[in-house]
């Protein structure tokens, strides 16, 4: 199973898979999350809401299924993904934005769930700036591109052969 970054939602929208011109993207997630393979989380929802254009429509629809809401396990995971943050030699500054974003909650709930994380974003040895991928790495979870996900589930988008 997986959970999707507010970066995968965002960068599909403005790059590489527009409601104007993929929208088969975007009902591969609604097909994949009915089955019970890909979701996100409240938290990315929320970032998600801030905008007002097809995306945060996209997601209003989508509601509790796809966008999970915190639950039991998640306090628990929260504090391994915060006592990871604060043993790993990143500045303070750095450890109080991770732990205050939806980062955290991100890692904290493939943790809590032993789902894969699905983001954009690369990892990086920077003491002022905690990425996805290192905290994913440092609570031993898995972590993958979207287009490695969409290969990994065998995703095809392909139009209809002319009759």
């Amino acid at each position: 199973m997986y959970l999707l970054d507010s970066d995968v939602f965002m960068q599909a929208k403005n790059l590489h898979y527009g409601f104007d011109f993929c929208p088969a993207f975007w009902d591969w997630l609604i097909t994949r999350n009915q089955a019970g393979v890909v979701f996100s989380i409240a938290k990315v929802h929320d970032d998600i809401r801030a905008g007002n254009d097809d995306l945060t429509r996209w997601a209003a629809l989508r509601g509790d299924q796809f966008f999970l809401r915190p639950d039991a396990a998640l306090a628990s995971a929260l504090g391994t993904v915060s006592t990871w943050a604060a043993s790993a030699q990143y500045e303070q500054a750095a450890v109080s934005t991770f732990l205050q974003a939806s980062d955290s909650y991100l890692v904290a709930h493939a943790l809590a769930l032993r789902y894969t994380v699905v983001t954009h974003e690369k990892p990086a040895n920077s003491r002022t700036r905690i990425k996805i991928p290192n905290a994913c790495n440092g609570v031993a979870i898995n972590c993958i591109t979207p287009f490695q996900m969409l290969r990994n589930e065998g995703a095809r988008f392909v139009l209809p052969v002319p009759v």
